[in-house]
């Protein structure tokens, strides 16, 4: 497997104390060999096609990341059965204009975490609707559906129960296979 993949990180929660963005550290710190680059989505104007000629600076920073990118790791909540707005905006941002989707056949792993039973399983179908249209490569097995509790993930990242933690490191050996195979090969495993 190749070392240092460039992997664009993806956040669906702005709060300060998001156990996404928690789990989205965990997930870097089980992939110590590749580079992961969170983007910063919380500065991105509302997409409006009349700016397309003309993006916004933080608009061509969004697309310049992603296109500088090998794969995509999306890390979602879920709000009302479904994706976030925040992260919705981001994705109609950079997949736009008609003919300059910055996402287009990169590799993608789609996770998140929840204090609910279902984790965010909506929500990561929503997202997985949006990324097929977009010619987005998205993994899709295993699924992950992370139920969260107090103190499952520290600050830094660190998963706390033994299963959980297990189970995350297939997930992220899975998704870096994935990718490997993405990008060398063009398509996905069978």
């Amino acid at each position: 497997m190749s070392t240092n993949r460039r992997i664009a990180v993806l956040v669906g929660s702005l709060r300060s104390q998001s156990i996404n963005r928690r789990l989205a550290l965990a997930l870097e710190r089980l992939a110590p060999h590749h580079s992961f680059r969170p983007i910063a989505i919380d500065t991105i104007p509302l997409y409006n096609q009349d700016r397309e000629a003309d993006p916004p600076a933080e608009v061509v920073r969004l697309k310049q990341t992603i296109e500088a990118c090998d794969a995509l790791l999306f890390v979602t909540p879920e709000y009302n059965r479904s994706i976030p707005g925040v992260l919705k905006n981001a994705i109609d941002t950079a997949s736009r204009p008609y003919g300059k989707n910055s996402f287009a056949g990169k590799p993608a792993g789609v996770i998140g975490t929840s204090s609910g039973a279902v984790g965010t399983a909506l929500a990561q179908q929503h997202l997985r609707n949006i990324l097929a249209y977009l010619d987005v490569p998205t993994m899709g097995q295993p699924e992950a559906f992370i139920q969260y509790s107090d103190g499952l993930i520290d600050d830094s990242g660190q998963v706390t129960k033994e299963a959980t933690a297990k189970f995350l490191q297939t997930w992220v050996d899975k998704y870096l296979a994935w990718i490997e195979h993405i990008v060398t090969r063009g398509a996905a495993p069978k």
